[in-house]
C-alpha cells in the first residue's frame, strides 16, 4: 500500500486528467475566454497550477531558490501558447517526474526545510509539501469548475471521494 501522501498525489493526477479530458470535449474558446474570476481565463489558471507544481517539485527535491527560479523560467517557456491537450501532456510528464522522485524516497515523512525568500525557513515534512501540492490543485480545479459554469458548461466531479470510489475499478487488487 502506498504512503497516504502518494495516494493523495495519485488523486491529484486523476483529478487533473479528468479535467483535461473534459476540456478536450469543449470548444477551444472555452479555454481561452476571458472571464471575471481568480485568474482571467482557464488557460491562465492551468498555467499557474503547472508552474506551482514545478516549483514544488524543486522544493521536495531540496533545490535552492536559484535552481527553482531557473525551473520556473524553463516551465514558462515550455508552456507558452499551449492548448489544453498539450498542457495535459505536460502535466503527465511532470507527474512522472514526481513519481520517479517518490520511488527514490525511503521515508515520505522525512524532514525538509525549504527556504522562501520572503517567508524564511520552514521546518516541515516531505509528505506535508505533497499534501500542499494536492490542496493547491484542488483549490484551482474548483476555480476551473466555476469558470466552466460561468460559460454555461458543466464540469466533471473531481472530489477525493469520487477518486476513492474510482480506485477499485482501476486497481481491483487494492
Amino acid at each position: 500500500m502506498n504512503h497516504h501522501a502518494i495516494q493523495l498525489y495519485d488523486y491529484h493526477i486523476w483529478a487533473n486528467n479528468r479535467f483535461f479530458e473534459r476540456l478536450k470535449e469543449l470548444p477551444y474558446s472555452v479555454y481561452t475566454q476571458e472571464i471575471q474570476s481568480v485568474f482571467p481565463s482557464m488557460a491562465e489558471t492551468i498555467v499557474h497550477m503547472y508552474t506551482t507544481d514545478t516549483i514544488y517539485l524543486g522544493v521536495i527535491r531540496e533545490k535552492n531558490m536559484d535552481e527553482i527560479q531557473a525551473s520556473i523560467i524553463q516551465a514558462q517557456e515550455k508552456i507558452k501558447g499551449k492548448g489544453p491537450e498539450e498542457m495535459g501532456a505536460l502535466y503527465t510528464e511532470l507527474a512522472e517526474q514526481y513519481k520517479a522522485f517518490f520511488n527514490s524516497q525511503e521515508d515520505m515523512n522525512k524532514p525538509i526545510a525549504p527556504e522562501h525568500p520572503a517567508y524564511g525557513r520552514l521546518e516541515t515534512q516531505l509528505s506535508e509539501i505533497i499534501q500542499h501540492v494536492v490542496n493547491h490543485g484542488t483549490y484551482h480545479r474548483g476555480n476551473l469548475t466555476a469558470m466552466l459554469r460561468q460559460q454555461g458548461y458543466p464540469s466533471v466531479p473531481t472530489d477525493y471521494i469520487f477518486y476513492l470510489y474510482h480506485l477499485p475499478t482501476e486497481n481491483p487488487h487494492l
